[in-house]
């Protein structure tokens, strides 16, 4: 796999200036993440190209209204309308220390609500710590404040029952996870529209206690993203699905970025969370459980793999490959070769 290049990430961030959290059409806008991602591939020469042909569909950043003041925030958590005020909040926070101690402060704080706008807040704040290990730039530390604020802006807490720490492996742990009847699913037009209907699916608020997040800290990422992998490979056979399911393994991916500069306690909690988030994916879209059967690698070699995102363009199957890509290093179960290639087809065409 190519050397990651960071070379043009802070002109890309420089001309994201401009710019806020959302495209036109009101879904999250991937600009940040997809360039840091081209980064970590080690295709830096797409990154300006790239981003050139995103940016129009971006909208302009809004102005702060309000001050977020250190001892009344919590009442303007998951307040998408004020995600100008938590960058201006997040921003300061940043000034006054080393970013690592803000970030594990903070990820503490935000990890119940880590599906905000469908996993997409803890991805771009997974994006910019990558980025930050890379080099730590003015830019850098400014996208991280702007990926924190998208987490605190959307957050989103899902039914969660309280009891004892589980002891399953992911893998064992998904065989256990409900699925919604298709005729009680909700969908209005965005993932999150779904996840917001486990409030009244009872049987999903004991899930997140199923897995042991006692042991160590990567493998587990690992355990989540071959898990959500699997799961992606049962259950993606469309465009909508292939999204979904994409960001249950690009979630966990990010937290593993995160591990380096957070505490054990804090480490703990967002896997959990992490866990959640991806389970509330399956739980809401998925119609068949996870094989277990053995996945045959795919015809394409990961460089291949990397060029193919390249010419593909789309941001959901850049970071998807990416992710995959790096974890497939870390961990060389085919399965997730090959569920990259699958997204290259299934992202295709609305």
């Amino acid at each position: 796999m190519a050397t990651p290049a960071y070379g043009p990430f802070d002109e890309a961030l420089a001309r994201l200036v401009p710019y806020g959290p959302d495209l036109s059409n009101g879904m999250t806008s991937h600009a940040p993440m997809a360039a840091e991602a081209l980064c970590a591939l080690g295709r830096p020469d797409a990154v300006l190209p790239w981003l050139d042909a995103y940016r129009p569909g971006i909208e302009s950043r809004p102005l702060p209204r309000q001050t977020i003041r250190p001892d009344d925030w919590r009442q303007a958590l998951g307040r998408k309308d004020r995600w100008a005020d938590w960058a201006a909040f997040f921003a300061a926070e940043l000034a006054g220390g080393p970013w690592p101690a803000s970030l594990n402060r903070w990820m503490r704080e935000l990890a119940p609500g880590l599906a905000a706008a469908a996993t997409h807040g803890i991805i771009r704040v997974g994006h910019a710590v990558r980025s930050l290990d890379d080099a730590e730039t003015t830019l850098r530390v400014a996208e991280l404040a702007d990926g924190l604020a998208y987490l605190a802006a959307t957050y989103q807490e899902l039914p969660a029952a309280s009891g004892a720490g589980g002891m399953l492996h992911p893998g064992d742990a998904i065989e256990r996870v409900p699925r919604v009847p298709p005729a009680e699913r909700v969908f209005e037009g965005s993932i999150t529209s779904s996840l917001d209907a486990l409030d009244r699916f009872p049987p999903f608020a004991p899930v997140i206690d199923l897995i042991d997040v006692s042991g160590d800290a990567s493998s587990l990422v690992t355990g989540l993203t071959e898990t959500f992998a699997r799961a992606y490979l049962a259950n993606a056979h469309d465009f909508l699905t292939a999204i979904v399911f994409v960001h249950g393994v690009t979630s966990a991916a990010a937290v593993r970025s995160l591990l380096p500069h957070l505490d054990e306690a804090t480490a703990r909690v967002a896997l959990r969370y992490a866990w959640q988030a991806g389970c509330a994916l399956y739980t809401t879209f998925g119609d068949r459980p996870p094989s277990e059967a053995p996945v045959g690698a795919p015809c394409e070699s990961t460089e291949t793999l990397a060029d193919m995102a390249v010419a593909h363009g789309d941001e959901h199957a850049i970071k998807f490959t990416e992710a995959c890509v790096r974890e497939h290093r870390l961990h060389p179960w085919p399965g997730y070769l090959v569920a990259a290639r699958s997204a290259l087809d299934l992202l295709r065409a609305a």
